[in-house]
């Protein structure tokens, strides 16, 4: 295709030559491209081959350049937009966290103080019930002192009238009967009951 504008060229460059000496009287325009050499149509070649190029070019170079990139730009969009997710998700976890073991330390002295509670109604229930039962042993040990004292002091009694008698005996020297015995045993008795 190439060589085929080409030959256009060269033809179109021929056919400009042998018009060229009819019209010496060619405007300035022609003058111009003369001194520069510029020829009608290789600038049309070059025309036709910058834009065949350019659109090879845009199709095949750029266009699949321009999407890979756009699809780049998507990937990292969408990379962002999960890391942002993935940012938001990471701090209501934290927060979650945080909340989770504030309530569990909210819990832990709920158990604590109720374990507090619980233990100073135990000792305070142990300590009635000591007190109580000390209160009761005090009762019984003074109805014991209570019941050998009066027993000690019947005993101390019937020994103090044998003794009495027995000294009477010998002191009158005779011997009692037994209802004088009984007689001295009960006035005895009744002395040392008012003492």
């Amino acid at each position: 295709m190439l060589s085929h504008l080409l030959i256009l060229a060269q033809a179109a460059s021929h056919a400009a030559e042998s018009v060229a000496p009819h019209a010496e009287a060619a405007s300035g325009i022609t003058k111009i491209t003369q001194d520069f050499g510029i020829s009608l149509p290789f600038i049309l070649a070059q025309i036709l081959n910058f834009s065949v190029v350019a659109l090879l070019l845009w199709y095949f170079g750029f266009k699949p350049v321009l999407a890979t990139l756009d699809a780049r730009q998507q990937k990292i969009a969408a990379g962002l937009q999960y890391a942002d997710e993935m940012k938001a998700k990471l701090d209501a976890v934290q927060q979650e966290r945080a909340e989770s073991a504030r309530q569990a330390q909210i819990e832990a002295t709920r158990i604590i103080d109720q374990a507090r509670a619980s233990a100073k109604e135990f000792l305070d229930k142990q300590t009635q019930e000591s007190t109580a039962k000390a209160g009761e042993i005090l009762v019984k040990a003074q109805q014991v002192i209570e019941l050998e004292k009066t027993k000690m002091l019947a005993e101390a009694r019937t020994e103090i009238a044998r003794l009495v008698v027995a000294i009477t005996e010998r002191v009158l020297s005779k011997e009692l009967s037994d209802a004088d015995r009984g007689r001295y045993n009960e006035s005895a008795s009744r002395e040392l009951t008012n003492v």
